[in-house]
């Protein structure tokens, strides 16, 4: 691997940024300063040092975050505020973007990677990586309600969803009077969840995913915070 690469790969700068460090004799290989990012090193076997602190390589990162309402599930955009704008500058070096997408006005969680590999197995139909969202509903379900959600129901391109798992919420566990029930699916087409729910005569209200796969949202994060994703949470997104 290529110098420049692996320091911006760890977190050191930009390219353009990693280009000056080196410039200014800063970097170290194995003890001798190196000025030529170009040159290839073993990211396993060699000792590259910043400033007399080695430096380990990590390629990959994994985020954890609550994504808020107004933020849109996207690397940029030009009238929105996105996922990445709400990272701190310890990522700007990484390629992140976020494993598919959550609506502007939805809530929840969403991960946010560099890996292709991940995303792509998250995503792929493939592999029918379940998606759990709490929903706040305009009024009750009826038990054919649940019936049609849960059986696969028709949306208006002619697509007919997977079957869906309902939860309805026990009363004694609701806040206030609204309607509150768990639904889990295994898509992700457009609007879905909200689409679901018009199709049998009924409307979301608030809409928050809480689990993907066998990874829930980290209760302990607010809206707009993140975390790294731990061991035992990558575990969990293993195929």
């Amino acid at each position: 691997m290529r110098l420049d690469k692996f320091l911006a790969n760890s977190g050191i700068g930009t390219r353009k940024e990693v280009k000056e460090i080196l410039k200014k004799g800063k970097i170290s290989v194995n003890s001798i300063f190196i000025k030529d990012g170009r040159i290839h090193i073993n990211e396993k076997k060699d000792i590259i040092k910043y400033e007399d602190k080695v430096v380990g390589y990590k390629p990959f990162v994994y985020i954890m975050m609550n994504k808020p309402a107004g933020v849109v599930s996207a690397t940029e955009d030009n009238h929105h505020k996105t996922v990445i704008d709400l990272l701190n500058d310890k990522y700007r070096t990484y390629d992140i973007f976020p494993v598919g997408r959550l609506d502007i006005d939805t809530e929840g969680l969403l991960l946010l990677t560099n890996d292709g590999v991940l995303s792509h197995n998250l995503l792929s139909p493939k592999k029918h990586v379940s998606k759990k969202y709490y929903v706040k509903i305009a009024k009750p379900l009826s038990e054919n309600d649940v019936k049609i959600l849960e059986n696969g129901i028709k949306l208006e391109e002619n697509f007919i969803t997977k079957k869906a798992k309902v939860e309805i919420i026990s009363e004694d566990l609701c806040e206030n009077d609204d309607n509150q029930v768990y639904i889990t699916i295994s898509e992700g087409k457009f609007h879905q969840v909200k689409r679901m729910f018009k199709a049998v005569n009924n409307e979301v209200l608030y809409l928050k995913r809480v689990k993907m796969g066998n990874l829930s949202l980290d209760e302990n994060l607010k809206l707009g915070e993140y975390r790294e994703l731990t061991g035992k949470d990558l575990d969990e997104l293993k195929f």
